[in-house]
């Protein structure tokens, strides 16, 4: 069942004064040519490069640990342009929650929507496995113009007007957006042969949790796909996108459903969807989101972020 809206006049506190600043801002901006707003994300990407500290750092840290072949230089760059990729994901959120469709369809690239379909037509839905991309919001409803309706698991924001206008946002595309604890609301889309989009990258430290290697070091992840996997019967189909270096759209690539998927070792299983990662990711690293602390608080291991002044 879909969660009820929450009326705007809820959020009408002097608290959420800034947001709806910044989202008018936002909604303005979509106004401009798309060229025009890419320039412009870059150039506001720079700007969080400058001003957000905490984060820049745990990019750096994450980088640092990632791609240890990088000299100093190159990854000083690869961190710019990461957060030149963020500022512009600002506007590709914009775009996807408010933009006429008919100003997003030309956008998309899509290949292998082959797979996808020959995984929904054996009637147990699919788990549309992918990551947090900074391109995430776009080019997930860009996908949803080429395939039958999905629903998306999504983290709930602690901001609650944020949270409403990214779940309004997101159900342009999908169905439903389900909350990333709900596994009976899983099931219960993907035994409606659905596809469920899914992406269990992140740090995750509850039950169903293991330390899996990602670009080779450990990091605490996510396995309850084998699982999610296990009790549908549904095929594991990844999703990964792409923005396009000059600017003129998004490749929206499905790849083959997983054989032998799940195995007989969840962790195992879970070093399969991070080998694919880490492939898709080498071609525009840039593009991953590298500010969430995705090496955090593992049992035994030093703590990559602590501040150079916390190490004794």
């Amino acid at each position: 069942m879909t969660r009820r809206r929450t009326p705007w006049y809820r959020f009408a506190a002097p608290r959420y004064w800034l947001l709806w600043l910044g989202m008018g801002a936002l909604r303005l901006l979509i106004l401009l040519p798309w060229r025009a707003q890419l320039a412009i994300g870059r150039r506001l990407g720079r700007l969080m490069h400058a001003l957000m500290r905490s984060r820049r750092m745990y990019a750096e840290r994450n980088l640092s640990v990632c791609f240890p072949a990088l000299d100093e230089a190159a990854r000083r760059a690869l961190l710019l342009r990461h957060f030149e990729s963020l500022g512009i994901s600002l506007l590709e959120m914009a775009f996807a929650w408010w933009a006429p469709l008919r100003r997003l369809r030309p956008l998309a690239r899509p290949e292998g929507l082959e797979h996808l379909r020959e995984a929904l037509a054996k009637g147990n839905g699919v788990i549309l496995l992918t990551g947090h991309f900074t391109t995430l919001e776009l080019a997930s409803l860009l996908l949803t113009e080429f395939v039958p309706p999905l629903d998306a698991v999504y983290r709930e924001n602690e901001n609650l007007l944020l949270d409403e206008i990214a779940r309004r946002g997101r159900e342009r595309g999908a169905e439903q957006t389900i909350p990333k604890e709900s596994v009976r609301r899983m099931l219960k889309t993907l035994r409606r042969s659905k596809a469920l989009w899914y992406a269990p990258d992140q740090s995750y430290r509850r039950k169903q949790s293991a330390l899996v290697p990602f670009f080779g070091e450990p990091a605490l992840s996510s396995v309850a796909t084998s699982q999610l996997a296990r009790l549908s019967g549904a095929p594991v189909v990844p999703f990964f996108p792409l923005r396009l270096t000059d600017g003129s759209g998004y490749r929206l690539r499905v790849l083959p459903a997983l054989e032998n998927f799940p195995g007989d070792d969840p962790a195992a299983d879970t070093l399969r969807f991070h080998r694919l990662l880490e492939a898709h990711i080498a071609e525009a690293p840039e593009q991953y989101y590298w500010i969430h602390r995705r090496f955090k608080k593992r049992p035994g291991l030093p703590d990559i972020y602590a501040r150079d002044d916390d190490i004794p």
